[in-house]
């Protein structure tokens, strides 16, 4: 697909040039979820962007479309409490984006936030212990991630703040008995973060189901340097836009409708 097709809105869809490129890069987002098998709730979870030059909207995906039938123009625009912003048939789970709200409203830094409900990704955190250091994947979040500990469905208003401080300032939380959070400071930096996190919870599993005599865990100097190579070499660098880059052509090969 001709990038330049995918730069201007429809007509009836009023919002900037930066808007819309958000729009693309999260409903791209949307389908590269379903695309590897994370979406296992259908039309529940969510990824959210925050609007360019509108500080407290975001957009999300209306609820009952599955990550599959999301597209740039069909996105809702809604506020800090859930509100509805734009015209649509389709609702908000506004009990879905309280999670997303806690992130958004304490950090302004953040441009996009990513939750899932992914098989390995709740069983690690049903997981005493969490994200074990294990291999060069899941070291690479060495005292990097934050845990919340399940206080029953995120549809409390009041657990905003508890999320939040939980989070801190750190870009990757593991929900208790519920699911993994990645946040960043764009739509390819926070996918970077829970690809990563995912496949370090797919390992896990993993290995700890392989029937061995035990888990073989390095020494926690190596786990310490591991995670600083990745924040000097990586986190902080230009990798995460390659990888987004990658992706971005995948699903513009499996999918261009994503941008319509």
């Amino acid at each position: 697909m001709d990038s330049k097709t995918r730069q201007s809105p429809p007509p009836e869809l009023a919002c900037s040039p930066q808007e819309w490129a958000t729009r693309v890069e999260l409903a791209c987002a949307y389908r590269a979820v379903d695309a590897l098998g994370w979406n296992k709730s259908i039309v529940y979870n969510h990824i959210t962007a925050r609007v360019p030059g509108e500080h407290d909207h975001f957009l999300i995906n209306p609820f009952g479309l599955r990550y599959a039938e999301v597209t740039a123009s069909n996105l809702l625009k809604v506020d800090l409490e859930g509100n509805k912003l734009s015209a649509s048939e389709w609702p908000v789970l506004k009990q879905g984006f309280v999670v997303h709200s806690a992130v958004h409203a304490a950090r302004p830094e953040i441009a996009c936030v990513i939750h899932t409900h992914t098989p390995a990704g709740v069983a690690v955190a049903c997981q005493k212990e969490g994200l074990l250091p294990l291999n060069t994947t899941s070291m690479l979040f060495t005292d990097r991630i934050a845990y919340h500990d399940i206080e029953g469905l995120t549809d409390d208003l009041d657990e905003r703040g508890r999320l939040a401080r939980s989070l801190g300032e750190r870009d990757v939380m593991i929900l208790r008995n519920h699911g993994l959070l990645a946040c960043g400071r764009s739509v390819a930096a926070a996918f970077s973060e829970i690809l990563l996190l995912q496949t370090a919870c797919e390992n896990q599993v993993l290995a700890m189901s392989g029937g061995a005599a035990g888990l073989l865990f390095p020494p926690r100097a190596v786990s310490e340097r591991v995670a600083g190579q990745y924040d000097r070499n990586a986190r902080h660098g230009p990798e995460a836009g390659v990888l987004w880059a990658a992706i971005r052509r995948w699903m513009e090969q499996l999918d261009p409708g994503f941008a319509g």
